[in-house]
């Protein structure tokens, strides 16, 4: 017999059309009769192992990686519990389909793909009405909501409503990664124009045909979207990704201490990053507090990583402003320093008293940092000359070539490697494929912000935290770091292997839900075992019963 919550079991096609309840071929021959499937299946009953290498062959059959993306996103959109199946049991071989390299290049085809809606889109022309639209997501309770403005997607630049392959890919992280059950994950997108010109000139494009929207129209969406959110789900945690600069930080700093909210680009970029030097410093000696640090980029990935790095810096006992100064950024006009006619409010922390460089390689020869970090969007920039510079001041260099997808990669794996001579430390934001070198084999360590943003969501759900605050990222990325394992190092490889992913989400969410305890944020009574509270919380895709 059903319990009493299948009641309300849609039966027949409907429930086949229901991506949360649908089992398709794995429904039982008692379930088939009981809620009116029977005929509308083919007749052999198969085990969710049999539809899952059914999945896989299907993706081995496709030309490419976008026709693979599409067939995964139909595959979730009919089967959500099959999707994450064969996900979480493949995430290395699935994460790069459903999220960055692949992700980037199926929003820039989103109006030429589409199949169907997922998430909410919420535009300019909806100004007043926020809070209706909100009523209609078909799930009460959603407690992670992913949101972007389209403005600054990967290192792709404005895609407008097309940004919301975004979202759903962020969601889908939170749910293989760390467990938050799919319906309570919101995908969101405001639509307040785009300054695309091929978008603007397409007739298949999806969203508002209309420049982006900017000054105080922008922030009147902006301030009622949030009040909605507060007002509809007051539990949510609400996740800023891929705002332009000039949006991003002040929307970090109006909000962040009013709702609970972060931004993925600013602090778990600078988590995952500083997790990855912490790994790096395993295997090339030497102390966090006496690195020197050049960022290639002074956008919201790097002033976030140096934010965190310097913040980490303190915690072993530098003061601020020496912390500040074992960080240099590099932007579009060269080394930021002083004596700049005009320097963005978030860049002034950062500004060093220095001569003006212009030239990245000669930045790299005058300074003589222990570690770059390219995040930009800059294919190339960490050339021979920069890589060779490195080498011969550091016996173990550091180069961390950051931006997304691939293309941007400011180098390879492979040109890391060998103009250091085999000795560089390498991570990068999308994946690279191990290297041999030497007789060697050297495995990149991939910098991807999913070993941080899915624990924190987790932690802040399971704490029912009002906040999320740095001192969660930074506790983040410490336990990120310690997953690293012996093994890994030897390998070259400075981040815990995705197949542990979900044992590190619990563990930095369990952490985080820590600091939300003891700091009064949590909005429940601390548990006895905060891991094995943690543990309890997160959603495993595993058929119902339903007879």
């Amino acid at each position: 017999m059903m319990d009493q919550s299948n009641e309300a079991l849609p039966r027949g096609v409907k429930l086949l059309h229901d991506p949360v309840r649908n089992k398709g071929t794995a429904f039982t021959d008692a379930e088939r009769d009981l809620l009116g499937l029977r005929g509308l299946l083919p007749p052999r009953v198969c085990s969710a192992t049999d539809q899952e290498q059914r999945v896989l062959e299907i993706l081995r059959n496709k030309d490419n990686d976008l026709e693979r993306y599409i067939a995964l996103i139909a595959l979730q959109d009919r089967n959500e519990t099959l999707f994450y199946r064969v996900l979480i049991n493949h995430i290395e071989a699935i994460m790069p389909l459903i999220y960055t390299p692949t992700v980037g290049k199926a929003c820039q085809s989103f109006s030429h793909i589409y199949r169907r809606s997922r998430g909410l889109y919420i535009s300019l022309n909806e100004r007043g009405r926020v809070r209706e639209i909100l009523d209609n997501w078909p799930h009460r309770d959603p407690r992670i909501i992913v949101v972007t403005d389209g403005e600054r997607i990967l290192g792709l630049g404005d895609l407008g409503a097309a940004g919301m392959g975004i979202p759903v890919g962020k969601l889908s992280l939170y749910t293989a990664c760390a467990g938050i059950h799919p319906t309570q994950c919101l995908p969101i997108t405001l639509d307040v124009g785009t300054n695309n010109e091929d978008f603007l000139n397409d007739p298949l494009y999806l969203g508002l045909e209309r420049r982006r929207e900017r000054g105080e129209a922008y922030d009147a969406l902006v301030d009622e979207f949030v009040s909605a959110v507060q007002d509809a789900f007051p539990r949510a945690l609400i996740q800023l990704e891929d705002f332009g600069n000039r949006n991003a930080f002040r929307l970090l700093e109006h909000y962040r201490h009013r709702v609970c909210l972060f931004d993925d680009d600013i602090q778990g970029t600078g988590a995952v990053a500083l997790a990855g030097l912490l790994g790096a410093l395993r295997i090339s000696g030497g102390e966090l507090a006496q690195q020197r640090i050049l960022f290639y980029g002074a956008g919201q990935a790097g002033i976030g990583i140096a934010s965190t790095i310097a913040a980490a810096m303190v915690e072993e006992g530098l003061g601020p402003e020496q912390a500040r100064a074992r960080c240099w950024l590099f932007d579009s006009q060269g080394l930021v320093v002083t004596g700049r006619e005009t320097i963005p409010a978030q860049k002034q922390p950062f500004a060093q008293d220095l001569p003006a460089i212009s030239d990245f390689a000669a930045a790299v020869e005058a300074l003589q940092p222990t570690a770059v970090i390219g995040c930009a969007g800059q294919a190339g920039v960490f050339d021979e000359q920069v890589v060779t510079t490195m080498a011969a001041a550091n016996e173990r260099p550091i180069v961390f070539a950051l931006s997304n997808p691939t293309a941007n990669a400011e180098c390879t794996a492979q040109q890391a490697y060998q103009w250091s001579e085999g000795r560089a430390i390498f991570a990068s934001g999308s994946p690279f494929e191990p290297v041999k070198f030497g007789g060697d084999t050297l495995v990149p360590g991939q910098g991807n912000n999913a070993y941080i943003f899915p624990g924190v969501g987790l932690g802040a759900i399971a704490s029912q935290a009002s906040r999320v605050t740095d001192e969660m990222f930074l506790a983040a990325a410490r336990v990120l770091a310690a997953q690293v394992s012996a093994e890994d190092l030897e390998l070259g490889r400075v981040y815990p292997s995705l197949g542990r992913i979900r044992e590190v989400s619990a563990l930095i969410a369990a952490e985080v839900a820590a600091i939300a305890y003891r700091e009064g944020l949590a909005q429940r009574d601390e548990p006895a075992d905060i891991l094995a509270d943690v543990r309890g919380q997160m959603y495993e895709p595993i058929y119902p019963h339903y007879a």
